[in-house]
């Protein structure tokens, strides 16, 4: 396996880091040290710096996401039950690990500066994660358009669990989320 490069390094290490305390809680500093990576491959990388870094920390958490959608639709009989799958996946990945306490995206980008470049990433991310869904959803037999309504919906109510499982330290508004899906 080849060993991380600093690029790979630097945007795992802001990922987990951003994740966690947010992009103004986190200097560059912190993120060189925890990327073992020297200053200048910082901005070798990323000419703009931390902004930079910070739309390609949310592209990995993305990568990340798309991975546990396709691994829970496969194999699936169900739409019902890849979604309840995917629901079990990020419980465990919340009871697990401080890094996964909200949305990898939204806690990267949302707690970052006010601007079209972040919105549009974000924007974006989610839209393919719909994307990836629908694709799943209707190679099961289900519509486009109702495949598409239950993908959003299903991300609304992700939205708002991650947060409810914030606020009380447990995932299992996550793990119950397909009752509201569902009923």
């Amino acid at each position: 396996m080849d060993k991380p490069t600093h690029k790979d390094r630097l945007v795992t290490a802001a990922a987990l880091l951003f994740r966690r305390k947010g992009f103004h809680g986190v200097g560059v500093a912190e993120i060189l040290a925890a990327a073992n990576a020297p200053k200048g491959s910082l901005y070798h990388h990323f000419p703009n710096g931390k902004s930079d870094l910070a739309l390609a920390a949310a592209e990995w958490a993305s990568v990340g996401m798309l991975g546990i959608i396709d691994a829970s639709f496969d194999g699936k009989p169900t739409v019902q039950d890849a979604l309840t799958t995917l629901c079990f996946k990020l419980a465990k990945f919340f009871d697990l690990s401080e890094q996964w306490d909200g949305c990898p995206v939204s806690n990267i980008l949302f707690e970052g500066p006010d601007n079209d470049a972040f919105r549009l990433c974000a924007d974006s991310i989610f839209e393919a994660w719909c994307n990836r869904m629908v694709a799943h959803g209707t190679a099961m037999g289900m519509s486009d358009a109702d495949m598409w309504k239950l993908a959003e919906r299903f991300l609304l109510l992700l939205q708002g669990s991650w947060v409810m499982a914030r606020a009380r330290r447990n995932a299992d508004i996550i793990r119950h989320l397909p009752e509201h899906l569902f009923t």
